[in-house]
């Protein structure tokens, strides 16, 4: 069986509210209903979430088609970016495109790739060590601790160009079994599911 990371789709940007509290867009809401109608979304038995406003409201969207409850834990969440606060979107590829190349260094006091990594890895670690390997599990979070879990799973060093495409809204697989990947970065609405 397999287990998805599935990222948040758009949000709502607002400077004025701190990056973790931003919800879903009309647009983000929207995806996650469509991804919620795919027949791999009524299979999922365990749906896990970061604590972040934007990945809660989409694994709650995803939970309700699967008539399951999302379980929120808190080492689950995007790459501490806090030390500069919202950053104009130019300016934020710039910085995202330093921290994965500086995996080892903070950008302005940003948590560090590796740190950032070593959270996510050890957090679905944990939750997979008592996980029934019979039963579909998603992890829903965030773009950048995404990324960096997709790289340690292909043994690969950190590195953007592992990226997820689009800016958010993609899922990847990987196998219960032998943590393989099974299927690259995919818009949560279009991919077919495990059972084609």
């Amino acid at each position: 069986m397999f287990a998805l990371y599935i990222t948040h789709p758009q949000v709502r940007i607002d400077p004025d509210v701190p990056v973790p509290q931003w919800g879903l867009s009309e647009t983000g809401a929207a995806r996650a209903g469509l991804a919620a109608e795919r027949p791999w979304a009524t299979q999922l038995r365990r749906i896990v979430s970061s604590d972040e406003t934007k990945a809660i409201e989409t694994a709650g969207i995803l939970a309700e088609a699967a008539g399951i409850r999302v379980e929120i834990i808190h080492g689950m969440h995007e790459n501490d970016r806090s030390a500069t606060g919202f950053l104009p979107p130019a300016e934020f590829e710039k910085a995202a495109d330093w921290f994965f190349a500086n995996p080892d260094l903070s950008f302005k006091g940003w948590e560090r790739a590796i740190d950032a990594q070593a959270r996510i890895v050890s957090a679905v670690d944990r939750i997979l060590s008592s996980h029934n390997k019979d039963d579909p599990i998603a992890f829903v979070g965030h773009g950048g601790v995404g990324t960096l879990l997709k790289c340690h799973l292909e043994a690969k060093p950190i590195g953007r160009d592992r990226d997820q495409p689009g800016g958010g809204g993609n899922l990847y697989a990987f196998s219960l079994a032998d943590r393989r990947l099974s299927c690259d970065w995919t818009p949560i609405e279009s991919w077919q599911g495990w059972m084609r």
